[in-house]
């Protein structure tokens, strides 16, 4: 992670325990089944891991996590935690490489996740992927109230959870992973909500709001030959 956001673990300690909980089922297939070799960034307490490891016997997944707690955790799940901020040359990873990294709702709180991406295309074997969930900055309800209270208030957590530091829709997702050298082969809108209001606004605008329904995205890139 960006060497500017020092403080990290310390902001994470301030969620609320259930935020280190979620499994994300939802991102398994995301992830390509054949993936044996797996680094999560930012794994929480592991349970995004174990999941992928009831794939078989044969995959291996490594978490690499800021906040302690969550990382002893995750220990007990994983086949080896490392406690602390990412970064691609980080000695732990000397000579590493994988099939898929993971960044579940992490990307977001870089100051420049581009450097990030760029620097995993070193830990990635030959047609490795990045996998990615990103929240949508376009989420309807979340849009309607910026337009209608005309704030930018930051939260606990969720889309305008007070650690992001970068915001994304569909577009610029793509972009950023196209530039930093990977080729999208999947991306999906997950956790989607719809009610009257978002399916009035969507049907008065032909279907112009589709994206505007999910929370998230979730991503599969595949390194660029």
């Amino acid at each position: 992670m960006d060497a500017s956001y020092t403080n990290l673990s310390q902001r994470y300690s301030s969620k609320p325990d259930d935020y280190y909980e979620l499994s994300r089922a939802e991102m398994v297939p995301f992830v390509p089944e054949t993936s044996r070799s797996i680094l999560e960034v930012g794994c929480s307490s592991g349970a995004f891991g174990a999941l992928l490891k009831e794939r078989g016997p044969g995959v291996t997944v490594w978490g690499i996590e800021p906040d302690a707690d969550s990382a002893g955790v995750a220990t007990g799940r994983l086949d080896r935690v490392i406690t602390g901020t990412f970064s691609a040359d980080m000695p732990e990873l000397d000579g590493k490489h994988f099939d898929a990294i993971c960044f579940n709702d992490v990307l977001e709180h870089l100051a420049n996740p581009e450097e990030v991406l760029t620097g995993c295309r070193n830990l990635l074997d030959p047609g490795g992927v990045v996998v990615a969930s990103i929240p949508n900055i376009l989420f309807f309800y979340q849009i309607s109230k910026i337009l209608i209270e005309q704030d930018w208030k930051y939260e606990e957590f969720g889309i305008m959870d007070n650690t992001h530091l970068r915001f994304f829709t569909r577009k610029s997702i793509v972009r950023m992973f196209e530039t930093t050298g990977y080729d999208v082969e999947k991306i999906e809108g997950i956790n989607a909500f719809a009610g009257k209001k978002y399916n009035i606004a969507n049907f008065l605008t032909l279907g112009r709001l589709s994206d505007w329904k999910y929370v998230q995205f979730g991503i599969t890139a595949r390194v660029r030959p």
